[in-house]
């Protein structure tokens, strides 16, 4: 059986250096890929009439002799390449200009550049936007062509004894590596290519989130660049809303982080686990599943998910099950196993944290300087369309007889591979309350993914299947979502990403941005 990365275990959370998004993981052992997913944050100037039509090239070029970061504008050598994120279905994008971010101080001359001469900024970190914001001016995504201010550059990773600090735009293998190189660990998605800003700034939800916490919750401090220009440090002490909004309040709207202090772990051992079971049990494993795995010992986490789609199940669809256990000895199954049919494969594996965290990511038998999508990578990108929902409750039966009845449909869909996916939360996510960070499902069961991906000019079905998917369980689960999904079909996405929250965060956005210079869609 053949399973497409974004069919095994999606976490993560993409992103802008002042945004999100999310990405998949590969189950251990199984063949590498990348896909883009979970949200890079953008900026935009459509609420605010700016389009930077009247820019001339002398302002680009002054621009780029007061940038210590490479200028790439169309027409350059270097402008193709650098204009792609991680979703194919984008690669319409023409941005107006693509700065590779070398510096705060870069940030601090785009921002006065384009509130100047009136040009929309899209900000990029991972690339991974699932509506593709970062893009910076894709078809059909409702972004103006912009400036886009690319962070990946900023990936310096540091370690001090318990302490790391990590540029914002850094991927996630080569944080993992770095940190697993000195035995210290962060909890967080596993799609390699994700940068760990968006990741955190959403919350940050992965395969180690139970037993850790979410990736945002072991933030100490963060370097920001606000609106005004300003390089702030933020920590509980300086600007203490800002620092709040920013552990799970997405990017985008309030300013561009550009590093990151973790409070990190020591590395754990990791055993991992895959189980699957013919389609015909889903009806029992789904129950016993929902059950067992947000109520787990906090040391283990766990993935559910249904998925079909002619081409990569062509003998129908699949369930299947990936987790991972950190403390002693074997993870112990029998709360799930007890109440369910015997699966069909049933296999684990004891692993270290590196290792662990490449083989999630697909790069266990590559090295992590070609664990990446771009020239020289050997990871491939896959075109998806994806979106959301934050569970509180079980489904019932019939909840789960309509979630069937949507996966049995993408087998005749025309798409790669289509269905859910249930990401266990509870353990330490439960140790915060919803008001003590800007992430409010601190009491959910799991947050959930629709995907489906494609291939050729199948991008209109993809979001019709995943959002269909949504909408027919939607009376079971409402309109909770987690923003480092971002969905821009969404009819109230401050409520569905930020709930409670959303009242203080608006206020946050009114304080740091009060001219609106960040028009990202979906604001506060």
């Amino acid at each position: 059986m053949t399973i497409s990365r974004r069919g095994l275990l999606l976490l993560g959370a993409a992103g802008a250096a002042a945004a999100v998004t999310g990405c998949d993981q590969a189950v251990p052992g199984r063949a590498p890929g990348s896909t883009g997913s979970v949200s890079s944050g953008a900026t935009t100037a459509a609420a605010s009439g700016r389009s930077g039509a009247g820019v001339t090239e002398a302002d680009w070029k002054h621009l780029a002799r007061h940038v210590h970061g490479t200028l790439s504008r169309p027409g350059s050598s270097s402008y193709n390449t650098v204009r792609l994120v991680e979703n194919p279905r984008y690669d319409s994008t023409r941005p107006l200009a693509v700065l590779a971010v070398a510096s705060p101080a870069d940030l601090v001359t785009a921002f006065a550049f384009a509130q100047d001469h009136g040009v929309p900024v899209a900000i990029r970190s991972g690339g991974h936007s699932y509506p593709g914001w970062s893009a910076g001016g894709a078809h059909g995504t409702g972004v103006p062509r912009s400036l886009v201010l690319d962070c990946r550059r900023l990936d310096a990773v540091s370690i001090n004894g318990t302490t790391a600090t990590i540029g914002a735009g850094a991927a996630l293998a080569p944080v993992y590596a770095a940190l697993a190189a000195r035995g210290r660990a962060i909890a967080g998605g596993s799609c390699a290519t994700v940068g760990i800003g968006g990741l955190t700034l959403g919350g940050g939800v992965g395969v180690l989130t139970r037993a850790m916490g979410l990736t945002c919750d072991a933030v100490t401090a963060m370097q920001v660049v606000t609106a005004d220009g300003k390089q702030r440090p933020v920590d509980r002490n300086h600007d203490p809303d800002l620092f709040w909004a920013l552990r799970g309040g997405g990017g985008g709207h309030l300013g561009v982080v550009t590093s990151f202090t973790f409070a990190t772990s020591k590395a754990p051992s990791v055993h991992t686990f895959y189980l699957s079971w013919p389609i015909a049990q889903a009806t029992q494993v789904i129950p016993a599943w929902q059950d067992w795995a947000p109520a787990a010992d906090s040391r283990l986490w766990s993935t559910l998910k249904a998925l079909g789609g002619a081409s990569t199940h062509p003998s129908g669809p699949t369930l299947l099950l990936a987790g991972t256990w950190t403390g002693p000895g074997t993870p112990d199954l029998s709360g799930l196993l007890a109440h369910c049919p015997p699966p069909a494969v049933h296999t684990t594996s004891s692993k270290s944290y590196g290792d662990a965290m490449a083989s999630y990511a697909g790069c266990s038998s590559i090295p992590v300087s070609r664990c990446h999508t771009g020239p020289g990578g050997d990871l491939d990108r896959e075109a998806f369309g994806a979106t959301s929902h934050v569970a509180y409750t079980a489904l019932p039966q019939a909840g789960i007889g309509t979630l069937l009845d949507r996966v049995h449909d993408a087998q005749s869909s025309g798409l790669q591979e289509a269905g859910i996916s249930m990401d266990s939360l509870g353990g330490k996510v439960r140790d915060l309350g919803p008001a003590d960070t800007a992430f409010v499902h601190r009491q959910a069961l799991m947050t959930v993914q629709y995907t489906a991906t494609f291939t050729g000019n199948r991008g209109a079905a993809a979001d019709d299947f995943a959002h269909g998917f949504r909408s027919a369980l939607a009376p079971y689960w409402g309109n909770h979502a987690y923003v480092n999904y971002s969905d821009p079909t969404l009819k109230q996405p401050a409520q569905a990403y930020f709930g409670a929250n959303a009242g203080r965060l608006a206020q946050v956005g009114k304080t740091y941005d009060p001219h609106r210079f960040f028009t990202q869609p979906q604001g506060y």
